[in-house]
């Protein structure tokens, strides 16, 4: 097929290798445009435009598809199909429409499912068993597209999201291409998504990062590993905010935030506790429990939060 891919972050790397490993004719690579990244603020290219200059493809980055140029650009390469994935930028009707085969978009969830910008972090947050990718026909909706194809894979107890990312994105890259195999070939029948299942997923923000504590020892280990590595749980001790960055459930009981243990590290939670394996003061290095003990004379009984 003759193809234009849409996307941005490392998410999508995966998918538009994949299409062009598998032969495809990949016209022109959309992306969002450079961003200045770090404290030193340097201006920086997407995941997307890395790769894409990489095997030597064309890459437009336009702060908007609404604007007339974008459409110009692709009625002019007039491809079969408009592959998107995590580009971060609403298609306009008139793009949705023009391609043959439509546009295709790859998310990471299993539709209707976590419809919108954070599915996987939202996967292991709830402590999902399972998750996956969906290959759809997108509409004017948010994620609303009739289904093409869905893959599902297990989360395991100790994956996080960063781990659940990088099992999608491969996985993404895959089902992508079958699904283009079989569409070509009019052997697939898209399938409308059932609303009255259908739920959301919204963008991560830092507010949801504190530890509560009163939580079971469950649930703050869904929180860490659904936050690592963005926004990364936290919790407060002595006024500082101590990073959360690996724990495992425990069953020891005790008063919620109370130090239960030091060897392990375990804290008390509301129903259950969690052992922390690594943490990370503010302001100083990532290190695990024993080392962060040697230097941190914490006591069995003192209380974590704010």
């Amino acid at each position: 097929m003759k193809l234009i891919f849409m996307g941005t972050p490392d998410f999508a790397v995966p998918c538009l290798e994949s299409l062009i490993d598998a032969g495809h004719e990949v016209l022109a690579v959309f992306t969002q445009p450079d961003k200045p990244v770090g404290r030193k603020q340097i201006l920086t290219p997407p995941d997307v435009k890395v790769c894409a200059l990489k095997h030597g493809l064309t890459v437009y980055q336009p702060k908007s598809l609404r604007d007339v140029e974008a459409m110009d650009i692709i009625r002019s390469l007039s491809p079969d199909a408009i592959i998107v994935a995590a580009y971060g930028k609403i298609l306009p009707k008139e793009m949705l429409d023009f391609p043959k085969y439509g546009c295709i978009n790859v998310h990471g969830s299993l539709l209707p499912k976590y419809r919108g910008a954070a599915p996987i972090q939202w996967s292991v947050i709830n402590g999902d068993a399972e998750t996956g990718v969906t290959i759809m026909q997108m509409n004017e909706g948010v994620d609303t597209g009739d289904i093409l194809m869905k893959i599902s894979i297990p989360i395991g107890i100790d994956d996080t999201a960063e781990s659940m990312f990088e099992k999608l994105s491969a996985l993404g890259g895959e089902a992508l291409v079958e699904a283009l195999e079989k569409l070509e070939r009019g052997e697939l029948t898209p399938e409308k998504q059932e609303e009255s299942v259908a739920t959301y997923a919204p963008m991560l923000s830092k507010d949801i990062a504190l530890i509560d504590w009163h939580n079971s020892g469950s649930a703050v280990h869904n929180l860490v590993r659904g936050l690592y590595s963005w926004p990364v749980a936290y919790t407060v001790l002595n006024g500082k905010k101590l990073k959360i960055i690996r724990t495992s459930p425990c069953d020891k009981k005790g008063e919620a935030g109370t130090i239960l243990s030091l060897d392990p590290l375990t804290v008390a939670c509301g129903d259950g506790s969690v052992v922390i394996h690594e943490l990370q003061l503010e302001g100083k290095k990532r290190m695990d429990s024993k080392a962060f003990l040697v230097g941190h004379q914490l006591k069995t009984g003192e209380k974590l939060g704010g």
